[in-house]
């Protein structure tokens, strides 16, 4: 797996860090991300995306530690559950307060989380020094990206910068379950 430079990461983490739209792969297919606390930003993903905002959105990590706060909604045994499964291609669906900005977590009183297993993933979000929104790179009804060209052609040059690295190995978008129940929202 090619594995993102040094000089790559920071790009990314400038584009970040002044509101703008990257692309990036992660376990099955390349996502788009953006600071989830950046309210202009992550609406500037949705308008790419044409995705509607009262669906909410996933929130990626590198380690359990930039998601934890997210985690006090579940019980010991919920969130021993949760955090035995990361990192690695599950994502679960944490409750959080209203507090929780609405653009990430829509009409919803929850949030998608995953801590992800990716190199790539992991090596940004560490060097970003946090979690950051984790969707698909395409528009909302297509296909996903599976390519940095598909990403190109697809997405017309409306991402601030791509990126480079290979997916992860999985073949379908990762498992999603609810973190109160247990039950599978997505399969794998």
């Amino acid at each position: 797996m090619s594995f993102p430079s040094d000089i790559q990461l920071r790009q990314a983490v400038r584009v970040l860090d002044n509101g703008g739209v990257i692309a990036y792969p992660t376990e099955a297919v390349w996502g788009l991300g953006c600071d989830p606390f950046n309210r202009a930003a992550v609406l500037r993903l949705l308008e790419i995306k044409q995705r509607p905002m009262h669906k909410g959105l996933i929130i990626i990590a590198a380690e359990v530690g930039q998601v934890l706060p997210w985690l006090g909604g579940l019980t010991v045994g919920q969130c021993r559950r949760v955090i035995e499964t990361w990192p690695g291609p599950n994502t679960w669906v944490v409750p959080v307060g209203h507090d929780f900005p609405e653009w990430v977590r829509g009409d919803h009183a929850s949030v998608a989380v995953r801590v992800s297993a990716h190199p790539g993933v992991q090596a940004l979000c560490r060097r970003y020094g946090g979690a950051l929104v984790s969707t698909s790179a395409n528009r909302t009804g297509l296909p996903p990206a599976r390519s940095a060209l598909q990403v190109q052609c697809g997405l017309r040059g409306q991402v601030d910068y791509r990126l480079p690295g290979r997916l992860g190995g999985q073949n379908k978008p990762t498992l999603i379950r609810d973190a109160l129940t247990g039950q599978v929202l997505r399969p794998s």
